[in-house]
């Protein structure tokens, strides 16, 4: 199953990067977050993607052209620096298509500019590229065949640190309840997305993803959610991107399923 991935948007809650990268190469470790997501998707067995690519293109396009192995596997240098060994190899099996789908682009845009790369394909995943989880994806599959419909999402808490207040009725002033946001009732989009090809359809020119295409498939029942508890969160910020950093560190990064949910 092929995954279309949104690499080419500005970032703009992430400037101190953005700037000069797009968001999904600003770095978790060794590799970029792209990356992360990437190897997450190759484990549960899909390995054709499809990058939608705008802002700071060249970046994307440069590091995989000049791919080095020896950033995240071990490997035996011989020979004086001339005979080179890998243990593991990473993207041998990945087939990678990069697409242009305009520097200004919204996500509806960019979807429909890589329509002609998935002929043929009665399913495809999608992803915005900033969110990284340890969901079982054969189960969010497992899920959206038995229910039939065109379209899916991860349905998850928000991991923010704000709070939900109540206020009394009649007393705009009096608060009746406060709790923290991610301990409550509300859910959010969470990305990882599965659609059927006839998401198309609903895609008029100009509209953004969730919005005006989404609004119809909700009219029509064809959209549903994929509830999780698990780990899932999305790196929009700096602090976001030294929690990462620091689960990365830690040697037991949970979205690292390909390790077994942690480095040995």
């Amino acid at each position: 199953m092929k995954v279309v991935l949104f690499c080419g948007g500005l970032g703009m809650r992430l400037r101190e990067y953005s700037e000069s990268i797009p968001k999904p190469m600003v770095n978790i470790g060794s590799r970029p977050i792209l990356w992360h997501l990437m190897k997450y998707y190759a484990y549960h067995g899909h390995k054709d993607f499809i990058l939608c690519l705008g802002h700071q293109a060249e970046v994307v396009k440069n590091y995989f052209r000049n791919y080095d192995e020896c950033a995240s596997n071990d490997f035996v240098l011989s020979g004086g620096g001339k005979k080179l060994e890998l243990f593991n190899r990473d993207i041998d099996e990945w087939q990678i298509t990069f697409a242009d789908t305009g520097i200004n682009s919204n996500l509806g845009e960019r979807l429909r500019a890589v329509k002609k790369y998935l002929e043929g394909e009665e399913e495809f995943l999608v992803n915005y590229s900033d969110g990284l989880t340890d969901l079982p994806l054969p189960q969010q599959l497992e899920h959206f065949h038995q229910h039939g419909k065109i379209a899916s999402f991860l349905c998850v808490r928000p991991n923010l640190s704000y709070h939900l207040v109540s206020l009394q009725q009649g007393d705009d002033s009096l608060v009746s309840a406060i709790h923290a946001i991610n301990n409550g009732t509300v859910r959010i989009n969470g990305g990882f997305f599965i659609f059927k090809k006839q998401i198309f359809d609903y895609i008029r020119e100009k509209e953004e993803l969730i919005s005006e295409p989404f609004q119809r498939l909700v009219q029509e029942r064809q959209l549903i959610g994929y509830l999780y508890d698990g780990f899932w969160t999305s790196m929009d910020t700096f602090k976001d991107k030294q929690q990462l950093e620091n689960l990365w560190g830690s040697g037991a990064a949970p979205w690292e399923v390909w390790r077994g949910n942690g480095r040995s």
